[in-house]
């Protein structure tokens, strides 16, 4: 399968399996007290894309979401942090812990109408913080610098997917709070359905999630170039496709939760046990095709 291929499949799968997707969810926000809001790591303020450099030519960005932060050069590899957990330190500082191994830390403080971040190394103790990290100061940008605007998509899905999280993360709603979170997300035109256009938008932000997760250089994020345009816009019309029950061509929270919001307790009394053999066969048969179309093994 071709890289392409691969990034918008796994931007479908996100959008898919969210609520099986173990530990996709923070931490009980009860359990952070110190945290600058009900569940949040980001205080309100601080959220939205950020720039080092001058405005005109940026050699950063930086887009904070309520529980996650992605920092975008403008030459070179990204990176995506998931927050936790957060909590204060003397000086203005807020330390926030991301999900991983080593339990990367983003610090972050307020410098006016500026910002400032240190990104301590994982051997650094807490009570030294932020030791020698550098600290690099951001600012605000009037417009969106034109060398970071192919990132806007991404940087939207940053904060979408914790609203996704939030209705189809394990323990919380259900499948029709889930399905009516995905079409909250995901409605441009503001008609409460989702479209080709609008369900191409989620997919090429969810690519640019996981490839910025992966440490891709911005270029390969899938935005940026026609492959991802067209794989967005595949994928799109693969579950326009499978879900547009009534054929209006845009998909309704209705038709996303069908067979999953209220499961069916059909049947008939009369049937028989048939062997599901060839049921099989056929199955097998159908996955061949689409493996072969897509260009797998």
């Amino acid at each position: 399968m071709t890289p392409p291929a691969r990034s918008f499949l796994a931007g479908l799968a996100l959008l898919a399996a969210l609520a099986a997707a173990p530990g996709a969810r923070a931490q009980d926000p009860a359990a952070q007290g110190q945290l600058p809001g009900p569940g949040a790591v980001v205080g309100q303020a601080q959220r939205g894309a950020w720039f080092t450099g001058e405005c005109t030519a940026p050699t950063a960005m930086l887009a904070l979401s309520a529980r996650g932060a992605a920092r975008v050069p403008a030459d070179g590899a990204g990176r995506l942090l998931r927050f936790t957990e957060a909590r204060g330190l003397e000086g203005g500082w807020t330390v926030a812990t991301a999900r991983g191994a080593e339990a990367p830390r983003l610090m972050l403080r307020p410098a006016g109408d500026a910002l400032e971040t240190a990104e301590p190394g994982n051997k650094t103790r807490d009570d030294r913080l932020p030791g020698d990290a550098p600290v690099t100061r951001w600012q605000r940008c009037p417009a969106t610098p034109l060398s970071f605007a192919a990132q806007g998509e991404g940087v939207a899905f940053l904060g979408a997917v914790e609203v996704l999280e939030a209705a189809c993360g394990p323990g919380t709603g259900a499948v029709a709070d889930c399905a009516a979170a995905l079409v909250r997300v995901g409605d441009v035109s503001g008609d409460n359905l989702l479209g080709t256009a609008e369900l191409a938008r989620l997919f090429r932000g969810a690519a640019w999630l996981l490839s910025l997760q992966a440490e891709a250089a911005p270029e390969l994020s899938g935005l940026a170039n026609s492959a991802g345009v067209v794989g967005g816009v595949a994928g799109a019309r693969l579950m326009m496709e499978s879900l547009d029950y009534d054929g209006d061509g845009r998909l309704s929270a209705r038709e996303l939760g069908q067979d999953r919001a209220a499961l069916a307790t059909g049947g008939e009394a009369r049937g028989r046990p048939l062997a599901l053999e060839r049921l099989s066969e056929g199955a097998a048969l159908l996955r061949g095709i689409v493996e072969g179309l897509l260009g797998s093994e």
